[in-house]
């Protein structure tokens, strides 16, 4: 079996095919160029996590000392009502007392002087 001559790709048929080939590899280096451009080391990639961790940990202590910083602030608060609320009461029994007693005296005097005595 002899194959025909003209199944053989001419030289000019070769120089597209490798000059195609040429393009298309340069094409592709060209986005692999591109995508290794974004591509960071693992050194500044670790360097960038320690960072985040770093502010992350900055974060959290700060937001526990406000959480500290507010149940102090709560519990001045509450203890401050309860003051209050006892102040309010003290008064009120002061209110009370300083016109139900003379209500009092004055009720006694009057059953006394009813009753005959003198004062």
């Amino acid at each position: 079996m002899s194959v025909p001559p003209s199944s053989e790709p001419t030289l000019w048929e070769l120089h597209r095919a490798v000059s195609q080939l040429r393009e298309d590899l340069r094409g592709d280096l060209a986005q692999l160029a591109a995508r290794l451009d974004q591509v960071v080391t693992q050194d500044v990639y670790r360097a960038d996590q320690r960072a985040t961790e770093q502010r992350i940990g900055q974060v959290e202590s700060a937001l526990a000392g406000l959480r500290g910083e507010h149940d102090q602030i709560a519990e001045r608060a509450d203890q401050q009502r309860r003051e209050d609320q006892a102040q309010a009461a003290a008064t009120r029994r002061l209110v009370i007392s300083s016109f139900v007693s003379p209500l009092l005296l004055m009720a006694v005097q009057l059953w006394l002087v009813s009753r005959g005595s003198t004062p």
